[in-house]
């Protein structure tokens, strides 16, 4: 694990390279052998050094005090010293931590100026044009190397920013999807709970009015009705359950698809489709360029209705997510297997369909609805390409441990 160490809010990395830079200038300060110009030079030199610990933090400061002790220097004429070198880093700091760049072009006029002047004071056998394009050409060079770190600086920390904002943006538009795709499973499981209350009061009145008459058909409409509110009451705790749900979406591992986007395959907001409706729904993508193939395996068993609505939306999703991403003409495999315990959904594309000409953005929401509507049934769900090319998307679906008991009418 790491552990980021600061001071004073500052990382110790940071602080310790700025207190070894001025340990130098400092050590360049005292140093008598190259310090010619007695105590009163080697303080505005330890001065300096101490102002440059401050060079992140107070740039535009730090270089406007070293701006003054060079000019204590330039009028006690002591000439260019080894502790100048102090005056190229805090150019060097405020070109490149100053919240704005006018501060460092500020501070290269003043280290222009302070050129022509150190070049003027400058014991040399050379001109004098000469030895101030040399100290120009240096003071140019460490200016223009701040301002390109400045700008990689503030390039990274655009990038940053902007990743930081597209993934609080992503993950914003998934917990509305989720929101969204619960509120839409909430009307649907209210549908089956309101169908089933409707069931249990027809077969009431019919107990009611059978009792006398015939006592076995009677018996018949009051063991449905128990029946038909067992399974009720059990939608009614799978809604419960998905509405206080408040866990984070989880990530869609793949590319996504949102509701049906004009096709020809979309469902009216408030019908509640069945899976015996699977041929029709194919036909439709069928007519939208895709090549379907299904498969049925096992005996169809008698599921619950949200369970039973569960596999069409899953379907659904699947094939409009082929449509929208591996294209027109692509072939898809739609396989139900139907075992004594479970219902697994599977479907496979080859991927070498036709792409649209100008293909919308996917939304990214469509393998979290169905996550979210999968797990309201304790199921599994898993996509990803396939070696040969292509996707598949497997949905595992539990049957209940008690079937449903079928509804007869009175």
């Amino acid at each position: 694990m790491t552990v980021n160490r600061t001071i004073l809010g500052r990382p110790l990395r940071s602080v310790a390279f700025d207190v070894l830079v001025s340990g130098v200038v400092a050590l360049f300060a005292v140093a008598g052998v190259v310090q010619p110009a007695g105590v009163q030079a080697t303080l505005v030199g330890c001065a300096m050094a101490v102002a440059l610990v401050f060079r992140r933090a107070h740039p535009s400061a730090v270089a406007a005090a070293v701006a003054v002790l060079a000019l204590v220097q330039v009028v006690a004429g002591w000439g260019p010293l080894a502790y100048d070198i102090g005056v190229l880093i805090a150019l060097y700091s405020v070109v490149k931590y100053a919240d704005r760049l006018r501060d460092g072009v500020l501070a290269g006029v003043v280290a222009g100026a302070g050129v022509l002047v150190a070049a003027s004071q400058t014991e040399s056998d050379l001109a004098w044009w000469v030895t101030a394009g040399y100290f120009g050409l240096v003071t140019g060079g460490v200016w223009l190397a701040a301002l390109n770190v400045r700008t990689r600086r503030l390039y990274v920390l655009t990038l940053e920013e902007r990743a930081a904002t597209l993934e609080r943006e992503r993950e914003a538009e998934a917990r509305a999807a989720v929101a969204g795709e619960r509120a839409r499973m909430a009307r649907e499981l209210h549908d089956v709970v309101a169908h089933s209350m409707a069931v249990m009061i027809v077969q009431a009145d019919g107990a009611r009015f059978m009792l006398d008459r015939d006592p076995e058909t009677a018996k018949v409409a009051v063991k449905v009705v128990a029946d038909t509110g067992r399974q009720a009451l059990e939608e009614m705790r799978r809604l419960v359950d998905v509405l206080r749900e408040q866990s984070p979406p989880e990530p869609a591992a793949a590319p996504g698809v949102a509701d049906p986007d004009g096709v020809g395959v979309a469902e009216p907001e408030h019908r509640r489709p069945v899976a015996a409706e699977l041929p029709a729904l194919l036909d439709r993508f069928r007519d939208a360029g895709l090549r379907v193939r299904h498969t049925v395996r096992g005996e169809p068993p008698a599921l619950p209705p949200g369970l039973d609505l569960t596999v069409y939306r899953v379907v659904q999703e699947a094939l409009t997510n082929t449509l929208k991403h591996a294209g027109v003409g692509a072939d898809v495999t739609v396989t139900l297997d139907h075992g004594p315990v479970a219902v697994v959904v599977r479907v496979d594309d080859d991927g070498h369909g036709r792409p649209p000409v100008a293909p919308r953005p996917s939304g990214g929401h469509g393998l979290i609805g169905m996550r979210e509507r999968i797990g309201v049934y304790d199921g599994s769900l898993t996509a990803g390409p396939r070696p040969a090319g292509g996707w598949q998307i497997e949905a595992r679906l539990p049957l209940p441990s008690t079937p449903g008991t079928e509804v007869i009418a009175a």
